[in-house]
């Protein structure tokens, strides 16, 4: 290993705090099991989960072994770190169909198939979690325990105010025992998360030492944040996926091509492999110029999570919505109103468009591959639009090769 992945991380804006400063030699020394825990609360990953996914690349990429933990058995209670409510309760069945989602969306980013010393191990905590006896967990790891410093804990906090049930008591003693238990069965050194999860990883970091006398470490880094400190990720139809079905890749690149011009390099050394040279080069662009950035940053973000014909499909579509070049100059357009998306499909927005003269030409069309919305072919006549479809208040329509339309949405 030649550069310290340490400084790696650091340089490109990751890292927030550490248990030991002991922690980059031991980066620098060594190839390092590590492990980072995700909850299947739901059946897709989303972009707040794509900086853990893209740290663990880094590390892996650096020779480090990274350890994907399912929440199969945490996720039954669910975090309360950084929440104000409690979390929806889940079927196991629902729970372990989301974990196979989550290995096969994870598994464009992370090596767990090759025959290197460091291919990355997937692996369910409810295999030790679910099977526990109550008295025996709370007498062998409850002990270590001081419920005093439970409550001082930032990942409380929130909660107290409206109610810690204690079922959601338990998740720091359950998320603290996977380190031990990843520990004993891998020699798992390091736990690693967003920075909301630094005071679970302490309880894991001190229970290793309290239970098996070992050293083991913990490393937290930022949220993905905007300049304001606010979540990024979260657009008008809810959470951006990482899924192509819940999020199209066309809107997953207008995401990243309309972000402030105050978040672009932070997202280019964040969420891309691009060098910080060219980071730093793109993120010091002003004004008009900074576009160049955004369509950077929103082609490398896209080609990463979708692909590389994805990010170019959505790139076409974007510059056609944005530039008209397709029409020579600014594209026709159509403006409608929020309430008339209720019940809207295609064929429909065809006809408010005047690209069709009746139903029975749109569904020849459609079925002769001539439709596009957003770059994206229509294979389906009765296929529904939403305000999902819509970046920023806009929808690109294509007809045949040549005919671009723009559908504007307006309250």
């Amino acid at each position: 290993m030649t550069t310290n992945v340490y400084d790696l991380l650091e340089e490109r804006g990751f890292i927030e705090q550490c248990t030991d400063p002991g922690v980059r030699d031991l980066l620098g020394r060594e190839s390092v099991t590590f492990y980072i825990g995700f909850d299947p609360t739901a059946d897709s990953l989303h972009v707040g989960h794509f900086i853990q996914i893209m740290v663990m690349a880094h590390m892996q990429r650096a020779g480090h072994r990274p350890i994907a933990l399912f929440g199969g058995g945490t996720g039954m209670i669910g975090d309360p770190s950084g929440r104000t409510d409690m979390r929806k309760m889940m079927t196991q069945q629902t729970i372990l169909d989301n974990i196979a989602k989550f290995k096969t969306q994870m598994s464009r980013f992370i090596d767990f198939d090759s025959d290197i010393p460091n291919r990355a191990i997937m692996v369910n905590n409810g295999d030790w979690l679910l099977g526990l006896n109550y008295v025996d967990f709370i007498r062998e790891v409850g002990v270590h325990f001081s419920v005093n410093r439970m409550l001082a804990a930032e990942c409380f906090k929130n909660r107290m105010e409206r109610g810690l049930s204690f079922f959601e008591f338990n998740y720091m003693l359950m998320q603290s025992y996977d380190f031990v238990m990843l520990q004993r069965k891998y020699n798992c050194q390091m736990q690693m998360g967003g920075n909301d999860q630094w005071s679970n990883i302490i309880g894991g970091v001190e229970l290793n030492r309290r239970m098996d006398g070992k050293q083991v470490y913990g490393l937290t880094f930022k949220l993905l944040t905007n300049s304001q400190g606010k979540k990024m990720g979260k657009t008008e139809s809810g959470a951006l996926w990482l899924d192509a079905d819940k999020t199209s890749p066309y809107e997953f690149y207008q995401y990243w091509r309309n972000i402030d011009d105050a978040d672009v390099a932070n997202c280019l050394a964040l969420l891309t492999f691009l060098p910080m040279d060219e980071v730093r080069r793109l993120g010091a662009l002003k004004d008009a110029a900074i576009n160049e950035a955004k369509q950077t940053l929103a082609y490398e973000v896209t080609k990463l999570v979708h692909g590389e014909d994805e990010a170019k499909k959505a790139e076409a579509a974007s510059r056609q919505l944005f530039g008209g070049a397709a029409a020579g100059g600014n594209l026709p357009g159509t403006e409608i109103a929020a309430a008339e998306l209720d019940g809207l499909d295609i064929l429909g927005l065809l006809t408010k468009c005047n690209l069709i003269k009746s139903n029975g030409e749109g569904r020849r069309l459609i079925a002769d591959g001539g439709v596009y919305v957003n770059g994206e072919r229509i294979s389906d006549h009765t296929r529904p639009i939403t305000a999902a479809d819509f970046a920023d208040g806009k929808l690109l329509l294509r007809k045949g090769k040549k005919v671009y339309h723009q559908v504007t949405v307006k309250d």
